[in-house]
């Protein structure tokens, strides 16, 4: 039994929570600690509630930097580093702040006793990694995984990726980004999905649930809606602002989803909306590099990149129920084989032997 601590600043789309869930299952001992309470409801384990800076200045100054860092084409991740002064000042206060109460978390749950720390999109309980160069001192195992913008636009911390002894991603554009990093599927239970709905309609329904519009390309998506709805019988239900419980319930009675398509911002491929859509056996459309393409074992999406694109696959799933059974069919499969919690802890479990972790 080996002994896991996750680390992470929230617990995005539930995928910390899941790998905690899944070393259990499978009989470690493991914890997940969050900086901060994510906006959606997924489970928390022990989250800190640190609080972020949400005034006007602040958050201007972090979309700044956002779409400073999209303009950029990077060829590798870059070092963090505060972009002036201020935000120096700003990390270097936060750090002192949070000290008392990580300090006294760390002693009341015992984490040191934990013999592999995993910093969930590469950030310590700190900006500088005080606590991970502890550990790594006392002769704890380090693993840095990433997510997406952790590596794109923040970032490595120069300091933790040097004392890493696995860096693990989830994003395909990351194996570009970086050298030494191990793609990992994330895991994915699935057992809180509402079963598909298999009533008779008129219309073929088709979902989207975007997080970020610019992230998504939800426009063009509605502008593709908007001329196929001229020519054919459909309905779009577009999610926002709604509880999981609720966005699974809806998505659960349509019969085609549409994850992404073309967004000016992130990276493509899938998320976990759209790893849910295919796990309840809804064909879903999304958007993919021909190199993530070609990569991708067993594809089960349907790949478009442009309004063109968007609008001849729509085209052939709305009139084909055939066709759109088979995806769902042949979606549902693959979730198994390449998610569940036994095909990655085994795979989690041979990058740990072979970077000498276990």
């Amino acid at each position: 039994m080996s002994k896991i601590l996750h680390i992470a600043p929230e617990n995005f789309a539930g995928v910390p929570i899941s790998f905690v869930k899944m070393h259990r299952q499978f009989g470690d001992q493991s914890r997940l600690i969050t900086l901060h309470k994510t906006k959606l409801d997924f489970e928390e384990d022990l989250c800190l509630n640190l609080p972020l800076p949400e005034f006007k200045l602040a958050k201007l100054w972090r979309s700044k930097k956002v779409s400073e860092n999209q303009q950029d084409i990077k060829i590798s991740a870059p070092f963090f580093s505060p972009k002036n002064i201020f935000e120096e000042f700003y990390f270097n206060w936060s750090d002192g702040q949070r000290r008392a109460l990580v300090d006294e978390v760390i002693t009341k749950l015992n984490l040191s006793e934990y013999e592999i720390i995993h910093y969930d999109g590469g950030l310590d309980f700190y900006r500088s990694p005080n606590q991970a160069l502890k550990w790594k001192k006392e002769g704890k195992k380090i693993v840095c995984c990433y997510y997406g913008s952790d590596l794109r636009s923040r970032g490595l911390i120069r300091e933790l990726d040097q004392i890493s002894d696995l860096n693990i991603t989830s994003e395909f554009d990351h194996l570009a980004l970086k050298k030494n990093i191990e793609y990992l599927f994330y895991p994915y239970d699935g057992s809180d999905l509402p079963v598909k709905s298999y009533s008779e309609k008129d219309r073929v329904r088709i979902v989207h649930s975007p997080t970020n519009r610019k992230y998504k390309g939800t426009d063009l998506i509605i502008t593709v809606i908007e001329k196929i709805k001229k020519e054919k019988k459909i309905e779009f239900v577009l999610l926002e602002n709604l509880h999981r419980s609720e966005v699974l319930k809806i998505k659960s009675t349509c019969d085609i989803s549409i994850d992404q398509v073309g967004g000016i911002m992130g990276g493509t491929g899938y998320g976990k909306a759209g790893l849910e859509t295919i796990a309840m056996s809804i064909p879903t459309i999304t958007n993919m590099t021909s190199e993530y393409e070609k990569w991708m074992p067993e594809n089960p999406f349907i790949v478009a990149n442009n309004i063109d694109e968007l609008y001849q696959k729509l085209n052939e799933l709305i009139d084909d129920k055939y066709l759109r059974d088979e995806y769902g069919r042949k979606g549902q499969e693959w979730v198994k084989k390449y998610h569940s919690f036994e095909s990655v802890n085994k795979r989690l479990k041979e990058l740990y032997r072979s970077y000498g972790i276990t």
